[in-house]
This record gives structure tokens, C-alpha cells and sequence, in this order.
């Protein structure tokens, strides 16, 4: 080793930022990702993935950056890059063992490589080649003799784009006689709304899509506050299933549900837009409803994965309260666009046209900012706590709060100090929250609320009030002119 005298300097190549954690704003994003990459895709298909970084979703469930056909991937990569956040729960819909597959095969001659095939193999072009099904075959003296990468033989890895790059490890596959390559391509297809809803099997007792959403909380420990189905939500029937999920998690959590307004070549306006809301039903005060998607240098990327992100990222900054609504927010994005990519600019004007119809948008006041601070129930209701976004999911994550909090009291005695416990507790614990995060709240035990009957059946009610603050959507400040001002000023000159 080489003797050094002196000081210096080594840099690391730059890491990805740590992430922010997002307990109570857990995204749950439902769509497909590139899972044929994987040494068993099985395992994470139609099952709860709990991930704690963008690297380790990449890891468990593949990664490439055609976010068209694997709509994860764009959650993946915002979160990674915009808004580094977690835990995430990805949901993958697209199934390798069920999908329809074409055999591929090619002879590698050590000719083609300067006599020596190397031990770095890139000729597979092919996309979403799946990695079990790849294979080498090699006859020397009459002997053929199959190697695998289960057995060690090589290592297969993807790159970005999707194909396989094979790495040879076994030391007997000669690099001077030809090798017999062959594979299996998947045909990877958009999946329908009917994978994305998903069902319930009752004889096997399996949930796919939107329905393993209530196993979320069981198999991952998270409630899903924020759920997704990136491009896919699109339509009357996946809203619908989302919107349903969204208020009734497991039959006692609420969340949100992020809505795309707008998907495949449909180039909609601030009117038409409107329509769509309204046409694919997203009336619900447990969605966020968002039109246009959003571009991150060359990436078209979904309006419901950046605003998701955003909400996660915004309520991790600000204690894991959701008290403030993410409009108006930096974004970290390069523009608006229709789904094609074709570039959108909104005006002001054109951006609050959108929101008075319950449709949040992006907006370059500036920076690219997310607009919008209504619920889809807005403009059908005017509920304080059902219109705007931030004051119905302080009532979500308050439920589910209490819920969590006081769940070890079930099956407690039903007496005084059960009732004096939840009360005492509960109130010092929501006085923590104000004056800033809302304007107060109270819990109380009523007799009337509390018969004789419902309590020998176990029964026991309290009634509470909360006051989360509404958004300060509108500034106003009224100018006039003032002459005496002016006559103080140029005093002594008249």
C-alpha cells in the first residue's frame, strides 16, 4: 500500500434523503408494478406491501420508469425524489403466473463477442422478460447441460428501462462454446377497473385490489389515511370502490381517497373537467378529487401521486397532524400536462374555476403549487367539516385517533372510573393540540345519552366536540386613499 503524508479530502456519491415518517397519513396506492423482475412475483401480488423507503418498495417490488404500464413505479419515484416520506403500503394488481407469456430463445456465439462470450450478458432486448423463466443451455461433447440462476449459475439484474442484464457466476458454463439463451416475456396489458376494485373469494377466503385495503390495518399495523389508485381511478367504478373504502375502513377507520380527474388521451378543460367530476360520481367528502398530472423533467406523472405525497409530506413536517391543507404548497415539479404529456397552463382565474367545483389542480404562482383546499363534496354541500379537505380529515384522523387510543378499554368494568378515565385523559390530551393545530375541543359523559338498559348491555356513550380551523382560502385587503396623511406630510408648504 502507498504511504500518504498530508491531508484529504473523499466525497460519497450523494444519498437519498431520509425520509420524513408519516404515521397517521399512511398512503395506500393500488396499480402494478414491474413484479416479473422478481425471484418470486407471486408473493406480492395482490397482497399489502408495507415499505419504509422508495429503495426498499424498488427492492420488494421492481422498479422501471414506464409509468404508464406500472402506474407504482410513480409513486415510487415521487416519493423517492419530491416527497420523501413513509411508511407507504403498495397494493400490486398485476399477476405474472395469470398473465399471458411468448418463449424466447437466441444462440450467443463466443464470435459475436471477439471469441469469448463475457461474463456481462445484455442481449436480451426484450421487456419484462421474467426472471425465473430465464435459462442457459451449453453442449460440450455430447453433454447438455441446463444452468439457472436458482442454482447459482448467474445473477440476473434490470435495467431502468426493464430488460435483463445476465451476470455469469459459474466458473463450468465455457465462454468459448455457444450458449442456448431462452426466456419467457410477459404480455403486460393496462389492467382493468375490475382488477383495481378487486374482489373477495369467500370459498378461499382471498381478497384482491381495493379489498385488501381492510387487511391493510391487521397484516401492516397502519391505518390507511390516504388511499390511491394512481391513473386508474379514473372512472365511475374505481371512485366509487375507493370513495366506499375511504369512509368505512375496516368498519371503524375513515380516510381519503385521491381521485384522478381525466386519464388516456382525453384533453379536458376547466368545464369539461367539471363534467367528469360529476359524470364518474366523486361527490363523496372522503375524496380529493385532482385534475391534471404533472411533469418532473421527461416523467408525466399522475395529479393523485403527487397530491398524495404532498399530503403525507406536509402532515409528517407538521407533527403528524393533518390541521393544514397542502394547497398552495411547493410541488417540486416542472409543469402541468394532460395525460399524453401534452403541456396545460392554468391562469388563476381558470385554477379557482376548477377548485369552485370541488377539483384541486396545479397552479404556478411562483413555483408549481398544488390549488385547492375542497373536498369532492364541495359544491353539493356546505359542511364545514364535509367541504374542506384539511377540517374532514382532522375528524378522520380524530376518530381514528380515539379509536387506537382507547381501544385497550374495551371490555374494561363499566363503572366511574372507566367513564372519569376517558374523559380526563381525552380532554388533557386534545387541550395539546390548541391553540394551534385547532380551536379546541371537549368530551363529556351525559346520563341521558346513557340508559340503565345500555349499560347493563355494555353500552357506554360520550359525546365530543372538535374545532379544527377552515383555510384561510381568501385575503382580502380594502385600500383607499388618505388626504390627511398627505396634508401632515406637506405641512408648512401650503
Amino acid at each position: 500500500m502507498a504511504v500518504k503524508h498530508g491531508v484529504f479530502v473523499y466525497e460519497n456519491d450523494t444519498a437519498l434523503s431520509v425520509p420524513l415518517t408519516a404515521e397517521n397519513s399512511v398512503q395506500v396506492v393500488i396499480g402494478t408494478a414491474p413484479v416479473w423482475m422478481l425471484d418470486d412475483p407471486d408473493a406480492v401480488t395482490n397482497v399489502p406491501i408495507l415499505c419504509t423507503s422508495a429503495t426498499e418498495a424498488m427492492e420488494k417490488l421492481g422498479y422501471v420508469e414506464d409509468f404508464e404500464k406500472y402506474t407504482l413505479c410513480q409513486a415510487m419515484y415521487v416519493n423517492a425524489n419530491l416527497f420523501p416520506v413513509s411508511p407507504i403500503v403498495y397494493i400490486n394488481v398485476l399477476s405474472v403466473s395469470e398473465s399471458e407469456k411468448a418463449d424466447g430463445e437466441m444462440t450467443l456465439s463466443p464470435s459475436s463477442f471477439g471469441g469469448t462470450i463475457p461474463n456481462r450478458i445484455t442481449a436480451i432486448t426484450n421487456k419484462s422478460v421474467v426472471k425465473s423463466s430465464i435459462q442457459l443451455k451449453q453442449t460440450i461433447e455430447s453433454e447438455t447441460k441446463t444452468y439457472t440462476q436458482a442454482n447459482g449459475d448467474f445473477a440476473v439484474e434490470y435495467t431502468k428501462e426493464g430488460t435483463p442484464i445476465i451476470n455469469l457466476i459459474n466458473s463450468s458454463i465455457s465462454r468459448t462454446t455457444n450458449l442456448v439463451l431462452s426466456w419467457a416475456g410477459m404480455s403486460v396489458s393496462a389492467p382493468t377497473a375490475a382488477d383495481i376494485i378487486g374482489s373477495y373469494d369467500a370459498s378461499t377466503g382471498k381478497a384482491k385490489g381495493a379489498e385488501l385495503i381492510n387487511y391493510v390495518y391487521p397484516k401492516c399495523g397502519v391505518i390507511p389515511s390516504i388511499i390511491l389508485a394512481p391513473v386508474l381511478s379514473d372512472t365511475k367504478a374505481v371512485g366509487a370502490a375507493l370513495m366506499a373504502k375511504a369512509e368505512s375502513i375496516n368498519g371503524i377507520f375513515k380516510g381519503m381517497a385521491v381521485l384522478d380527474v381525466g386519464s388516456g388521451t382525453a384533453h379536458y378543460t376547466v368545464t369539461t373537467a367539471a363534467q367528469r367530476k360529476a359524470s364518474n360520481g366523486f361527490t363523496s367528502p372522503y375524496c380529493y378529487p385532482v385534475w391534471l398530472y404533472y411533469k418532473v423533467n421527461d416523467k408525466v406523472i399522475a395529479g393523485s401521486v403527487v397530491a398524495a405525497a404532498a399530503m403525507a409530506y406536509y402532515d409528517a413536517r407538521n407533527g403528524g397532524v393533518p390541521y393544514r391543507t397542502p394547497s398552495n404548497k411547493l410541488l417540486g415539479v416542472s409543469g402541468t400536462c394532460h395525460p399524453d404529456g401534452t403541456d396545460v397552463l392554468l391562469t388563476r382565474d381558470q385554477a379557482t374555476a376548477v377548485n369552485n367545483a370541488g377539483i384541486a389542480t396545479g397552479l404556478n404562482l411562483g413555483g408549481w403549487r398544488l390549488w385547492g383546499s375542497y373536498t369532492g363534496a364541495y359544491p353539493d354541500t356546505t359542511d364545514i367539516k364535509d367541504m374542506w379537505l384539511p377540517v374532514r380529515r382532522m375528524f378522520n384522523w380524530h376518530s381514528n385517533t380515539f379509536i387506537l387510543t382507547y381501544l385497550d378499554k374495551v371490555d374494561d368494568p363499566l363503572n366511574h372510573v372507566l367513564v372519569e378515565s376517558v374523559v380526563d385523559s381525552e380532554n388533557i390530551r386534545c387541550a395539546a393540540y390548541a391553540p394551534e393545530q385547532w380551536a379546541g375541543a371537549e368530551i363529556e359523559y351525559l346520563p341521558s345519552d346513557n340508559s340503565m338498559e345500555d349499560l347493563l348491555a355494555g353500552k357506554i356513550v360520550f359525546r365530543q366536540k372538535i374545532a379544527p380551523y377552515t383555510p384561510a382560502q381568501e385575503i382580502d385587503n380594502i385600500l383607499s386613499y388618505d388626504t390627511s396623511l398627505i396634508a401632515n406630510a406637506l405641512e408648512g408648504l401650503v
